[in-house]
């Protein structure tokens, strides 16, 4: 992941606080003139005088007529090094979760695609194999079960053809017309594209 980015000034300015803080830099101890700090850091006068700026905005040094900028508390520097760490931490995970969203999306754009593929190649092989049949489990209760299928008129009012029952473990092919249909039944037959739907409707919203 790609950091995130500080203005220069702002690098310069925590690059010293951290100095401060960790006693390389102490107390009462002269900064360089500015001239040097833009020399050192590779900046223009100007982004070494903002720098400076923001360290005695934060109490960090200050500048003395006669002595330039000079160290004045530690403390404050170890509190603007922490503030500043905790900022970045927030920003990183900030983009880590725009990054996981971003990957989530792209996966579910793929998925979707892959879906649409799947039900396509589906409904096309459904039409050139016409033969084979669906399947639907009933495994919700239901007015319908307990019936004889010439009772429940099935082929005309799901206009499929039941090829197969499963109940209990007991497969009974082409059942006749005195054939029972009970929950926990598993159907099987064929018919058009919305077969599994008008199936489904006709056991479950009569």
């Amino acid at each position: 992941m790609a950091a995130i980015k500080q203005p220069r000034y702002r690098v310069i300015a925590l690059r010293i606080a951290e100095k401060i803080s960790t006693n390389q830099l102490k107390v009462g101890d002269k900064i360089h003139a500015r001239s040097t700090l833009a020399t050192t850091f590779g900046v223009s006068a100007e982004t070494a005088r903002r720098a400076i700026s923001v360290l005695v905005d934060l109490g960090i040094v200050e500048t003395r007529h006669g002595s330039g900028v000079v160290v004045t508390s530690r403390q404050k520097a170890q509190a603007y090094v922490n503030t500043e760490q905790e900022v970045n931490g927030l920003q990183s995970l900030q983009q880590d979760l725009k990054n996981q969203i971003k990957a989530q999306q792209a996966a579910l754009a793929t998925l979707g695609t892959s879906l649409q593929s799947f039900i396509d190649q589906s409904q096309h092989y459904q039409q050139h194999n016409p033969l084979t049949p669906f399947e639907l489990a009933l495994t919700a209760p239901s007015a319908m079960f307990e019936k004889e299928l010439r009772e429940l008129n099935f082929w005309h009012k799901t206009g499929t053809t039941l090829v197969g029952i499963m109940h209990e473990d007991k497969l009974t092919i082409s059942p006749g017309p005195y054939a029972k249909v009970f929950q926990g039944d598993t159907l099987y037959f064929v018919g058009d594209q919305n077969s599994v739907q008008s199936v489904s409707n006709f056991f479950y919203q009569n």
